[in-house]
């Protein structure tokens, strides 16, 4: 098999959206709330950390590396002290797959994207990817759309681990890792600020530490070095993402873009997840559902 790391973009960019809408969904919103769950973050943070049981919030922010460690404080353990990470799993599970039969979505139109995406998703190295794990432990769903949602989920663990990994062992701390994806243009500056909680003050000091990397200029725009930098780093990503494809044959593989874009064009169409994330995903080619080996 000879497979190019553009092809883990392109997969990313096609289970990712079908994964984040329990993110941004109201379905997943009024779920979180029902348990008791006090605002998004609260509800967003144990949703995503239930798979992990009752860690320490430290822990958390080591994972999911780019938050500030005061908003992950905020919200645990005292989200525990409300609903357990069972009730959490629950709730973000049932309300994704409303969400998605709520699109048109339906066990019968998602069956052979689901099979293919769940015998990627559990033959794909678990190595040094934690959140990948936690989540692989899990039981599986026996039924379509359930099972569709939960492998895309473990999909995008397991290459966010990989991500972390990336960004670690290229001397990028997290809260660094958000300002030179801004500087890319992958995601506005206003909005990962807000999301991600800096004040002007915090932002410029990670600016001023990349520029001291040559990574940067006085502007906080990406010099050419800072680009190159950051293409490595997204370039690295894929090549180690590409690894969640090797338990697909080729035929296979095409069978899965073929059958899972139209499942994410339905789903951007639902108009639940903006065009602006930040996970910085590309719809540019969601017309094609090729996987172009």
């Amino acid at each position: 098999m000879s497979r190019q790391p553009q092809l883990a973009r392109r997969f990313y960019d096609r289970f990712e959206p079908v994964h984040a809408v329990t993110y941004f969904s109201p379905e997943s919103r009024a779920a979180f709330d029902d348990v008791g769950y006090r605002g998004f973050w609260m509800g967003y943070f144990a949703g995503r950390s239930a798979p992990l049981g009752r860690v320490a919030p430290g822990v958390v922010t080591a994972l999911f590396y780019n938050f500030a460690a005061s908003r992950v404080a905020k919200a645990l353990p005292a989200a525990w002290e409300i609903a357990s990470p069972d009730a959490a799993l629950r709730a973000r599970e049932d309300s994704a797959v409303a969400a998605l039969r709520r699109y048109g979505l339906t066990d019968d139109t998602v069956a052979r994207a689901a099979e293919l995406a769940a015998k990627a998703a559990r033959s794909a190295p678990v190595d040094g990817r934690p959140l990948f794990a936690a989540n692989a432990a899990l039981s599986w769903p026996t039924e379509p759309l359930p099972k569709l949602w939960h492998a895309v989920t473990l999909l995008r663990e397991q290459r966010g681990d990989a991500h972390v990994a990336v960004l670690a062992a290229s001397n990028v701390s997290g809260r660094e890792a958000n300002v030179l994806h801004a500087a890319a243009g992958r995601v506005p500056p206003e909005m990962i600020m807000r999301s991600r909680d800096y004040d002007d003050k915090q932002w410029r000091h990670y600016q001023n530490r990349l520029a001291e990397r040559g990574l940067l200029d006085g502007d906080g725009a990406l010099t050419a070095a800072g680009r190159e930098f950051k293409q490595h780093i997204e370039n690295t990503t894929d090549a180690l993402a590409l690894s969640a494809l090797d338990g697909l044959e080729d035929a296979e593989v095409e069978e899965l873009f073929r059958t899972l874009t139209p499942i994410t064009r339905a789903v951007v169409a639902g108009g639940d997840i903006p065009a602006a994330t930040p996970m910085g995903l590309s719809r540019d080619d969601l017309d094609d559902d090729s996987a172009r080996l």
